[in-house]
């Protein structure tokens, strides 16, 4: 019995020891797919109603570094994010991508060794739009020179880190976007008469994104 607590010291010795951490000078790197789902809203369209915006999922990266144990900041960026684009009596009349990248200040809850920290943050977003092309219903309307306005705006971020070991973790995390933009366009009527149109809308989407991330 007296050799037991040696036993157990040993044993102890041998079993690895892993630090959940998120502190200060931590580089975070995460991948993973990221759902854009756009609010939008819109002045009338040629009085056919409001646009609408199809969801669309891409691939998304962001790259975060940790100040302190409890403040970041983190860059998100993902592949082109492609969208069809509609009112509701012509269905889809065009398509766009558009490209979200948004810059954060985060605050980590909990401390520096919690295998859980949930984190919100707050930042700026650019949203650039490019390739808007109207399809064959909407040349077809007498459409054309479809052009999006780039857009800056706020973005609002909550998410949570699970650590797996000193390295590896899954992350979900929701994001806002506060996206306007004007949406540029020529409609040519049955006379061939030629007007030129610019359409506020409203996207501010939601963006969701399940994934993993390494801590080096």
């Amino acid at each position: 019995m007296k050799k037991l607590p040696l036993v157990c010291l040993i044993a102890a010795t041998l079993v690895p020891s892993f630090t959940f951490a998120h502190q200060a000078g931590d580089f975070l790197f995460r991948a993973g797919s990221v759902t854009v789902r756009p609010n939008e809203g819109s002045d009338n369209v040629l009085g056919l109603g409001s646009f609408n915006v199809s969801n669309n999922t891409q691939l998304g990266l962001t790259f975060g570094y940790m100040i302190t144990d409890n403040i970041g900041i983190e860059l998100l960026g993902a592949t082109p994010f492609k969208h069809d684009v509609g009112t509701g009596p012509t269905g889809t009349i065009a398509t766009v991508k558009q490209l979200p990248p948004s810059l954060m200040a985060q605050y980590y809850l909990g401390n520096a060794e919690s295998q859980w920290r949930p984190y919100v943050g707050a930042g700026i977003n650019y949203t650039t739009f490019f390739s808007e092309d109207f399809n064959d219903t909407g040349e077809g309307a007498g459409l054309s020179n479809l052009s999006v306005d780039d857009s800056w705006g706020v973005a609002l971020q909550a998410g949570v880190d699970y650590n797996i070991d000193k390295n590896w973790m899954v992350n979900t995390s929701v994001w806002w976007m506060n996206i306007d933009t004007d949406v540029n366009f020529t409609s040519t009527d049955a006379s061939g008469n030629r007007t030129n149109h610019s359409i506020s809308t409203r996207l501010d989407p939601f963006a969701f994104m399940f994934g993993v991330g390494y801590r080096f």
